[in-house]
Parts: structure tokens; sequence; C-alpha cells
């Protein structure tokens, strides 16, 4: 797909996790995913369809994974989201793909937003 069919869709998820090499091997093991190392504290992984990453964390709490939405207008969706309930929780950063920044929705779940711009 171009990045604009990418525009506004979730893109990526992100398993924060305990320990990189434990689930790497779960992972592989019971899924057949594929991994990509980004240093000690990351991994990239493709399931044949999603891309994905594994996040080293001290502890890992409620609520799942990190849903991460690509989006052509970093700055915009960024507006738009304070504008409408949500709070900034990781102002944007910089990381080898790209730029982006984590979000909690007007409930409280929290997600990402990124571009390769």
């Amino acid at each position: 797909m171009a990045q604009e069919d990418h525009d506004l869709r979730i893109d990526y998820i992100e398993f924060p996790v305990l320990d990189i090499e434990a689930a790497k091997k779960f992972y592989s093991t019971v899924f057949g995913w594929s991994f990509k190392d980004w240093g000690d504290e990351y991994a990239s992984f493709a399931d044949g369809r999603l891309s994905g990453g594994l996040a080293k964390v001290a502890t890992v709490h409620a609520g799942g994974p990190l849903i991460v939405i690509y989006a052509l207008d970093l700055a915009g969706i960024k507006q738009a989201i304070m504008i409408n309930g949500g709070q900034i929780t990781k102002e944007m950063f910089e990381f080898p793909g790209g730029r982006r920044f984590q979000f909690r929705d007007p409930s409280g779940y929290e997600l990402a937003v990124w571009s390769d711009k």
C-alpha cells in the first residue's frame, strides 16, 4: 500500500514485554512470526500481514499491546487529539523509522501515532 493508503489506520502493534528473547521464542514458535532486533530493548516482528514490535519494559501493566496508528499529518492529528479530549502521554520523539507520540483517549486507553516523514 502507498503511505496515503495507511493514513489514519492501525499500522503497527507494540507489545510491552519483560523479556525480549523469551517473547521472541514464544511468538516465533507458536505463531511463526519473524523478528528483527533493534538493540537489546526492542525487536520488530512480522506475522505475514501486520507488523509490530516487542518493547522491553520493567513491568507490564494491564491494557495490553500498544496500538500504533499511522498518520501523514502527525502534528495535525496530535492537535485533533488534544482538542477532542485526548491527553498526550509521551511527547513527539524520533526513532529509526520516523517520529511518533503517545496519547490517552478520553476513556484512558493509551495509543500511539507515527509518521515516517
